[in-house]
């Protein structure tokens, strides 16, 4: 199997990424798929996803028996709200809170798009005169948004659009990232796909065929970061049982759902992935963005190997960006 690394984006450090379970999911996508693919559905069916789920995080001995302790070796434990040593399974650690208003510092432009995660993450476009024309990877757009959802299909049409990566070891509150009013929001259910680099690849859009929720943030309002309509897509994947919604404009407190007419906060949280890795999608108006450059730039970085690829097999590099930090600036 290919190597996968991203860029550390600090250090600019190139990163071998150990992937959780990566043998067992390359099986899975690869000789399960086409040999028992009525076992392959059983696997990534909302009752096994939980089941895994139960078994890898809430488990007392599950993160030594089955091998997720070793990625939790990589948390920032001083970044946790709570005391860490009241932990008492995997899915504590996975569920942590964090201080964000101190240790996840957001742009103070207003026209700032910030990242909604702590991710890894790629841009593109599916204009085909851009330079990041990339249509096709990652999830079919028309299936995206449903089949009643015309209105949303036509209007990101030529969307800019970014993809993060969550892993088990992430913080994993997503949250919103700009500011503006709420016009539609809503759920589809589907599978419940890995988000692994190398099932992606074999499965070929694989987000539009998992459970997602669905939020349209019109942000040219007052107080909004005037980029126009922006879809956030949270997307579920295997071992991810649920996506809360719980909304918070201060801290962690009086959570609640997002909702039509609701205006929203930039960087607020949003809500929470439970639990396993997972991966969020935020689609532009064509125009309306600019891709911070050092994102652009890091995905054709040479010499590093991933398994994610351009044209003629150019590697695209993913950037581990932490949850509101600086994604896109409105365009001029």
């Amino acid at each position: 199997m290919t190597r996968h690394q991203y860029l550390n984006r600090g250090s600019q450090d190139v990163v071998t990424e150990k992937l959780f379970a990566d043998r067992v999911i390359h099986f899975l996508y690869s000789e399960t798929r086409e040999n028992a693919p009525a076992l392959f559905r059983a696997v990534t069916s909302a009752w096994t996803s939980s089941l895994l789920g139960f078994m890898n995080f809430d488990l007392p001995l599950a993160g030594k028996l089955l091998g997720s302790d070793r990625f939790f070796s990589r948390v920032d434990w001083a970044d946790c709200l709570d005391n860490p040593t009241k932990f008492r399974t995997a899915r504590d650690i996975f569920e942590r809170k964090i201080r964000y208003w101190e240790c996840r510092p957001m742009p103070l432009d207003d026209g700032a798009v910030t990242s909604p995660a702590d991710a890894k993450t790629l841009v593109g476009s599916f204009q085909s005169e851009s330079a990041i024309h990339l249509k096709g990877k990652f999830f079919d757009l028309n299936e995206l948004f449903g089949p009643e959802k015309t209105l949303w299909r036509s209007t990101f049409d030529r969307a800019d659009f970014a993809v993060f990566r969550l892993t088990p070891d992430k913080y994993h509150y997503n949250h919103t990232p700009v500011a503006g009013r709420v016009t539609d929001f809503y759920e589809i259910p589907g599978a419940h796909h890995s988000c692994n680099p190398g099932a992606v690849v074999e499965l070929i859009t694989p987000y539009s065929k998992n459970k997602r929720v669905l939020t349209i943030i019109d942000t040219d309002v007052e107080g909004g970061t005037q980029v126009g309509l922006v879809a956030m897509v949270e997307i579920v994947a295997l071992m991810i049982g649920d996506i809360v919604q719980c909304y918070s404009e201060h801290r962690y407190e009086n959570p609640t759902a997002a909702a039509p007419g609701m205006f929203v906060r930039k960087g607020c949280p949003k809500s929470l992935y439970r639990p396993g890795s997972s991966t969020d999608v935020l689609l532009f108006e064509p125009g309306r963005i600019e891709f911070a450059e050092d994102l652009v730039r890091n995905m054709r970085r040479p010499g590093t190997e991933s398994r994610f690829s351009a044209a003629f097999g150019r590697p695209l590099v993913e950037t581990d960006v932490a949850v509101r930090s600086l994604i896109a600036t409105r365009r001029s």
